[in-house]
């Protein structure tokens, strides 16, 4: 287990063990490639960011995984492998997070993309994310980085 601060300050618990914190958590983040791309969407608040979001109720968080990336990018899931869980200990609350990471099928043109402007491809992720202010504060701290040292050992692309 790995323990850091977040972008607030936060304390963060991150975990690539299974299901460490909870088995049914409440959120979801979903590190997505499709056609030698990373696969994001630009939240209108936020920033650009992997898609993620709340688990609803009578869904799983493989599910809301799932829903997730088709409502905020368009993003058909071929694949979605469990990458790790972490657990951010908040001055509002406790969250509770899975990361997922998904091989995408296709990307299918949405009329809405909910809270988010729709998908955001690149080729590579910018070296300096924590300054680049196009970014959420979720692509800021050490759980993508950590997190995709993971999803290299499953996959092979550079």
């Amino acid at each position: 287990m790995l323990t850091f601060k977040d972008y607030y300050n936060n304390e963060v618990t991150l975990s690539f063990e299974d299901h460490p914190f909870s088995k049914n958590p409440k959120h979801v983040w979903v590190i997505c490639r499709y056609e030698n791309h990373w696969l994001l969407t630009k939240h209108k608040e936020r920033g650009i960011e992997f898609p993620g979001g709340k688990v609803e109720e009578g869904e799983t968080a493989e599910e809301a995984a799932v829903r997730e990336v088709d409502e905020e990018t368009g993003g058909v899931v071929d694949d979605l492998v469990y990458i790790g869980q972490y657990h951010v200990a908040g001055k509002g609350g406790t969250i509770i997070k899975n990361i997922y990471f998904a091989t995408i099928e296709k990307v299918i043109e949405k009329t809405t993309y909910y809270e988010t402007e729709g998908p955001v491809w690149l080729e590579k992720l910018p070296e300096r994310l924590k300054i680049n202010s196009e970014y959420s504060f979720m692509m800021k701290d050490q759980v993508l980085p950590h997190s995709l040292k993971r999803v290299y050992m499953l996959a092979q692309f550079s």
